[in-house]
């Protein structure tokens, strides 16, 4: 069988080391709408999700990017690319780099190829892929600006997850709304459908924060800016395979961040004032 000839282009990050992205030679852009799927170490994972959104009646191209995973992860999406699969990249990066400066690199990648529409979801499972059509469709057919995969807009829904990470999630969210006045009830979802318009209106070099803050801070830049969010309703799975990233040092950099943002903000009227 005659292997297919790859074509490797060379960027460079402010962020980190000199990576990759991997397609198919001669290949072009066909769809608008492109899935950001961040990785590491998610081997058990990563050939069904692909396969799950590849599957769905909506056409979505998908761009992992993994961050040098000790499992393999990326020799298992390269082994996938072929013809038949010609919506699928791969960006390698060179360590463990953080979710916030992942979706920022993919980010800038999809606007340079000219995706409309840029959506993220996590690689276990804990978002169905099946939602990727209704999120896509707030933003395609409605009008709004990003449309945000809510555990909370119509009370909790969540699954397998133990009651004090539960309670802790709710609580990360009244915090977030009372500190900021952002009226969105999951501040810290990573499932989201954004327009190319926000990515674009918003500085992606000044975004601050790499782990649940990063999400915080990407809506509520995109809200101080005026943009209009949706939360759509959607049950959260906790991951079955693979192993949880979040960490003591995560939760504290989005304990603290929100300071951050309500005072930089703060600085800002201030300056403006003046």
């Amino acid at each position: 069988m005659k292997k297919q000839k790859l074509l490797y282009t060379l960027y460079f990050s402010n962020f980190a080391d000199s990576f990759f992205i991997i397609k198919p030679a001669g290949q072009t852009i066909v769809n608008d709408c492109v899935v950001i799927i961040p990785t590491y170490n998610e081997k058990e994972n990563i050939k069904e999700i692909i396969q799950a959104v590849f599957s769905l009646p909506k056409p979505f191209d998908i761009i992992v990017i993994d961050d040098n995973s000790p499992d393999g992860t990326a020799g298992l999406v390269k082994a996938y690319i072929s013809p038949e699969n010609k919506e699928l990249y791969l960006i390698e990066r060179h360590g463990k780099l953080g979710l916030g400066t992942a979706y920022i690199e993919a980010f800038r990648i999809a606007l340079e190829y000219g995706y409309k529409y840029i959506l993220e979801m996590d690689a276990d499972f804990s978002h169905d892929p099946k939602d990727l059509i209704r999120l896509c469709s707030a933003c395609t057919d409605d009008g709004y600006d990003i449309a945000i995969g809510s555990r909370y807009v119509t009370g909790v829904n969540v699954v397998n997850w133990p009651l004090n990470r539960v309670l802790l999630s709710l609580s990360a969210g009244v915090y977030v709304r009372w500190i900021t006045g952002m009226p969105v009830s999951d501040p810290t979802a990573g499932f989201i459908c954004y327009k190319r318009t926000v990515l674009e209106t918003i500085d992606l070099s000044k975004v601050k924060f790499i782990g649940y803050a990063f999400q915080i801070e990407m809506k509520y830049l995109a809200w101080r800016a005026g943009f209009v969010i949706k939360e759509i309703p959607v049950i959260f799975t906790d991951r079955i395979r693979g192993k949880s990233k979040m960490s003591i040092r995560i939760f504290r950099e989005a304990f603290l961040g929100v300071w951050h943002m309500r005072l930089t903000n703060y600085r800002k009227k201030l300056r403006t004032a003046k």
